[in-house]
């Protein structure tokens, strides 16, 4: 576990993400990080649900659609 404190960033609030940390999530400057609300708490991820979410659906749809698809492509 690692604890992160909150500082004052120009006039908002945020935290220091240790080096070790970005380099395990494969994290840079000006990545985009979401919080999420869990059952347990918060989660603090690079992982876009909403994203994710998207392309589950799409998917689906161009296996549903597989030959209607193919037969476009042609």
């Amino acid at each position: 576990m690692i604890a992160l404190k909150l500082t004052t960033v120009g006039s908002s609030t945020g935290f220091i993400v240790p080096k070790e940390v970005l380099t395990r999530l494969k994290l840079k400057k000006g990545d985009v990080l979401y919080l999420t609300e869990t059952p347990d708490g918060y989660r603090l991820t690079p992982y876009d649900p909403e994203f994710a979410r998207q392309m589950e659906l799409a998917e689906r749809i161009m296996q549903e659609d597989r030959d209607v698809l193919r037969a476009l492509a042609k």
